[in-house]
Formats: structure tokens, C-alpha cells, sequence
């Protein structure tokens, strides 16, 4: 049973593969970029890498960026399809951000009753509802920070710049076309 519903989720979809009603590739969230595209959910943001890295800078800056590393550390985990393999990467995790002496300890519920006989049977769905908790404590709280801060702010003003360029510089080859012809 547990390998079906593993099997069922491995077969789902990323939201940025779902397709409208035609058929064809949803186009409300394809449309958007970079800064945008992070502010539309942290889904989004946790998608792109250099979303990731921004919001990264900025966890560490306010001392909580052992959440988003232990997200990115069970996304990892959940791909994970050897036994041997599992086994390795679920203690680092454990001992990493869940153990009473881990280095980068993450703040979940549930945690005292966690200990490493959970280690001794690994699958890629154990740490799941610990990673759902982080997830919504970064969503509902350092998120929205997040689109606040200088880190996001000048980065989209960074973009906003380079698409104005870029704007310009395409409507100058057009108009040398024009008269060049």
C-alpha cells in the first residue's frame, strides 16, 4: 500500500506542468518572472534557484535560515530511491535539524517524541508532516517578510532596470530597421 501512494505522488505534476482546460499549459503562472513570479506564492519562489539563494540571504539574516535548508533537505530525501541512500541522508537530517544536538535545529512540533529509531526504517514520506510545518511557518510568517525586505526589493528593481533596457534597446533595432531599409 505505502508503495502505491509513494508511486501516486511521484507521478503528480509540478503546478507549472498543469494544464488549462484545452489541454495546454496553465499560462497564469507561466507568464510571470523572476521577482514576479516569487511574489505570486513560495511555491514559486522555492522553485527557482535564484529565489532560493534571495531568500536564503534573507532567512539568514533574520537567523532562521535552518528552515528553508531543512525544507530543500526533504525535498531532496523524498527523491531519494536507494534503501542505503535513504538511510545516510535521513540520519544527516535527523542529526542536522531534528536531534537535541543538531547544529541547525528547526522549532517543529512533535519533535521531542522524534528520536533515531526512526532512522532504522526510512521512507520518503517520514519527515513529511515535520516539512509541511516548516513550510507554513515560512509562508505565514518570514514570507511575507521576505517581499518586504531590501534583498527582494532591489532585486526587482534590478530586473524592472534590465527589462527596461532590454525594451529599449528592441525598440531601437526595430526603428534602425525601418530606416535602413
Amino acid at each position: 500500500m505505502f508503495t502505491r501512494a509513494v508511486s501516486r505522488l511521484s507521478r503528480k505534476r509540478p503546478p507549472s506542468e498543469i494544464n488549462d482546460n484545452d489541454g495546454n499549459p496553465s499560462s497564469s503562472h507561466q507568464a510571470l518572472k523572476g521577482t514576479a513570479r516569487w511574489a505570486a506564492s513560495l511555491e514559486n519562489l522555492l522553485e527557482d534557484p535564484e529565489g532560493v539563494k534571495r531568500f536564503r540571504e534573507f532567512l539568514k539574516k533574520e537567523f532562521s535560515e535552518e528552515n528553508v535548508l531543512f525544507w530543500l533537505a526533504c525535498e531532496e530525501f523524498k527523491k531519494t530511491q536507494d534503501k542505503k541512500q535513504m538511510q545516510e541522508k535521513a540520519k544527516e537530517i535527523y542529526m542536522t535539524f531534528l536531534s537535541s544536538k543538531a547544529s541547525s535545529q528547526v522549532n517543529v512540533e512533535g519533535q521531542s517524541r522524534l528520536n533515531e529509531t526512526i532512522l532504522e526504517t526510512p521512507h520518503p514520506l517520514m519527515f513529511q508532516k515535520l516539512q509541511d510545518q516548516i513550510f507554513n511557518l515560512m509562508k505565514y510568517d518570514s514570507y511575507s517578510r521576505f517581499l518586504k525586505s531590501d534583498i527582494y526589493l532591489k532585486q526587482k528593481k534590478s530586473e524592472e532596470q534590465d527589462e527596461n533596457s532590454s525594451e529599449a534597446q528592441s525598440a531601437a533595432k526595430r526603428a534602425s530597421r525601418i530606416y535602413n531599409t
